[in-house]
């Protein structure tokens, strides 16, 4: 599968079978999100594997919209005393997404499925994460990847939307509809 095939397969998956998860397959996802750019090349990533039934049980019964069977867990967050200092310092958001954007990436390349389940930047989520994680002060989790063996596929596909591509510059007076969500505390 060349990557445009696997970046257009990579789907959200739900479902996975009761399959563990090998660490040298877990550390393949892990260089891949290690091979993500980051700002200035300041790295501020850290990881927390979770593959402890028990551990993964307590996050999902925090994580209301996290309740899924996966045989792994993977919290990609950042160091901020590896970050930016002062205003640049929330760049660390753009290099956990890229990783883990990697990470996804190449759980489908490899055969696997994978969900990204949003931490930051809503508090209600961070806190619990960080207390079961024993997560320090400094180090903030951007998000949650579940990763395992797919139970379920899905078709590829993209989202390209021609009306929101805009040459040398953007046109305000072009409509869009617009679709209005509820507030939500997660994603």
């Amino acid at each position: 599968m060349d990557i445009l095939q696997t970046i257009c397969k990579r789907r959200s998956i739900r479902n996975y079978l009761d399959k563990k998860v090998e660490k040298d397959v877990i550390m393949t996802l892990l260089k891949a999100a290690t091979a993500a750019p980051t700002a200035a090349n300041c790295q501020p990533l850290e990881f927390i594997v979770i593959d402890d039934g028990e551990k993964l049980s307590e996050l999902k019964e925090k994580l209301s919209f996290a309740r899924y069977n996966t045989p792994i867990a993977i919290v990609v967050c950042g160091n901020m005393k590896l970050a930016f200092k002062g205003p640049s310092q929330e760049m660390w958001v753009q290099d956990c997404s890229a990783a883990i954007e990697n990470i996804l990436i190449a759980a489908t390349g490899i055969g696997l499925g994978s969900v990204w389940i949003g931490i930051y930047p809503i508090e209600s989520n961070i806190k619990p994460v960080k207390k079961i994680l024993n997560i320090p002060e400094y180090v903030t989790p951007l998000g949650i990847v579940y990763v395992g063996y797919p139970a379920e596929e899905k078709e590829a596909r993209t989202r390209l939307d021609e009306k929101r591509v805009y040459w040398q510059q953007y046109e305000p007076s072009r409509k869009h509809r617009k679709k209005d969500k509820p507030i939500i505390g997660h994603y």
